[in-house]
């Protein structure tokens, strides 16, 4: 059964709360608690230009595995995704680079999060750190043993950063992430972080699953979200609204204004 997604408005906006780099990476800075201050502090500044729940993910954590994370990265992030729902009043999720779904699963679990983020649930991608390979019956099982039935999963089809190991039709593999897959919703981005989604992409996954959520993953900008949303029913937005690493709540306020409109239409609050 497939599980709603925890937000008010239509279209809806995710913010990025990119972390790290956490103990075990050969980046970390030796200083895990200014890591947890300085993603609570993003998380914040997210709430506070309007986003409408964030997504803790150890993006600066690199180099990523391939499908297993260290146990030192799941204990981190398990603390940091705590301390990020203690500080706001939304939704929130998790994604354990790279493909490390059930390491993500169990942090929203323990932690009471509300999603998380799948790059490669029914597709076989060749990636960076590798071949990815799909993980829906692993995960899907393992959410049932948890209990943890409630806990959203997002899933990347045509994940950016890597390729299909065989080229397939976007929407075909949209449709059997949902329906053999078991996602909740599909995750439509560009070929790499920042980099827009072909709208074409956008449009035929979501007439291929249109009971389910179609959320646009990277390339999202105030300039460009009216496009994007008059689609998609969410988009979830990181590069556009930092300055740095520091979340910029004008960038935030500005986006969140521009689609306020289809909102409205959509006969949600503004």
């Amino acid at each position: 059964m497939s599980v709603g997604l925890p937000f008010r408005f239509r279209p809806f906006i995710i913010g990025m709360v990119h972390v790290g780099p956490l103990p075990g990476s050969p980046v970390f800075k030796d200083d895990i608690n200014a890591v947890i201050d300085e993603a609570v502090r993003n998380a914040v500044a997210l709430e506070e230009g309007g986003v409408d729940g964030v997504l803790v993910e150890n993006f600066y954590d690199t180099p990523y595995p391939s499908e297993h994370a260290d146990p030192a990265t799941t204990a981190s992030l398990a603390i940091i995704v705590r301390e990020v729902k203690k500080a706001v009043n939304m939704p929130v999720g998790v994604n354990v680079l790279r493909n490390c779904c059930l390491e993500a699963l169990a942090i929203a679990y323990v932690c009471g999060a509300s999603y998380i983020r799948v790059n490669a649930l029914s597709e076989v991608v060749v990636s960076d750190q590798g071949i990815l390979t799909p993980r829906a019956y692993d995960l899907m099982r393992y959410r049932r043993y948890l209990g943890a039935e409630h806990v959203a999963v997002l899933a990347d089809v045509h994940v950016k950063h890597a390729a299909p190991l065989v080229a397939r039709p976007i929407e075909l593999v949209a449709l059997e992430a949902v329906e053999r897959g078991l996602a909740d919703a599909v995750v439509v981005s560009g070929e790499a972080t920042g980099f827009k989604a072909n709208i074409e992409d956008v449009i035929k996954v979501k007439k291929a699953v249109p009971k389910a959520p179609v959320i646009v993953g990277s390339g999202v900008t105030a300039e460009n979200a009216v496009k994007y949303l008059s689609v998609a029913d969410g988009a979830i937005v990181g590069t556009y609204f930092k300055e740095g690493k520091q979340v910029n709540k004008e960038r935030v306020r500005k986006l969140i204004n521009s689609i306020k409109h289809l909102r409205r239409e959509a006969g949600t609050p503004k």
